[in-house]
This record gives C-alpha cells, structure tokens and sequence, in this order.
C-alpha cells in the first residue's frame, strides 16, 4: 500500500501519513533546531503517555562515516526501546539497515546524558510487549496498528542495550 493510504481506525479515524516531502523537511527541521539551540530543544525524556525523544549515533554500514538519527523511544528498565519505522514508509530506516551491520552504538539523552548501547530485535512475546506499550501511547493521531498496516513489511521493535 502507498504511504498514503488511509486504514480505518475505530476509535480515531483512517490513518493518514503526510506526504514523504513533509516528513522529511520535518526530520531536517528537528536535527537543526537541536544543533542551532546547542542540544537544549529536540530531545524529551518519556512519560506514561507520550515517547522520548533521543539522538541515535551509528556507524554507515558502506561509509563508515557516523550517522545521527533523532528517534521516538522508551524506557524498559535499562534498556531504550524504538520502532524502526522511517516516518511509516515502506522501506526500513538507515540507521536500522546500520545496525544490523553493526550493532554498537550511542545515544545522547535528554539532560545531557550519553550512553553506549547495543542493539538488537525484539521478537515473538517480547516485541508483542513493547509494541504494546507504543500503542498505549497518546503521541499519535491514529491507531499504531493502523499506521503499521500502511507498511509492507512488519515494523522491526528496537531494543537498546546498555553496553559498558
């Protein structure tokens, strides 16, 4: 299905996507408020309802060159969980395809914090967790499953782990 496709969602509505050149002006849009503010906007530590925001360090996986996503995330004990999801288009983000080369990473948190982590996919029951807790989120306008359907391909649930 294209993108934009809507999917109808009982509870809020068809889930609609903005258009790619929307989302990725926004995407540039973030990164720079975070350079230009010196790191003090475009970062926010999670809450019950709504995801944080975190700055992912990895390496290309044909550059070797550092890459810097900003992506949604949570936290799951010691460990950080996000979606692979590239704006909810069809093919899978960069820095998931780096990760899979390359598993070492970092992140800069909220507050200034920095810490080393090791990536890897959640599955079977663990991922059905995780997904869960995005889904009871209120950070989207639709219903997460219905904004997943959109998508070719299942949306890969992304744990961080911290690695000494």
């Amino acid at each position: 299905m294209a993108p934009d496709t809507e999917q109808k969602s009982p509870d809020r509505g068809p889930a609609r996507v903005p258009p790619r050149w929307f989302i990725t002006t926004a995407w540039r849009v973030h990164r720079a408020l975070y350079r230009v503010s010196g790191g003090r906007f475009g970062l926010r530590r999670p809450t019950a309802t709504v995801f944080g925001m975190m700055r992912l360090h990895t390496i290309g996986r044909r550059s070797g060159a550092e890459r810097i996503a900003i992506v949604a995330y949570f936290d799951d004990g010691p460990n950080l969980v996000t979606m692979a999801m590239n704006g909810w288009g069809d093919p899978p983000p960069a820095w998931w395809l780096n990760l899979q080369a390359n598993p070492m990473a970092s992140v800069d948190l909220p507050g200034g914090a920095h810490r080393q982590v090791i990536a890897r996919e959640a599955k079977g029951a663990e991922r059905d967790r995780l997904w869960d807790v995005f889904r009871r989120m209120d950070s989207y306008d639709a219903d997460l499953d219905d904004l997943a359907a959109l998508r070719s391909r299942e949306t890969p649930v992304i744990v961080l782990r911290p690695h000494p």
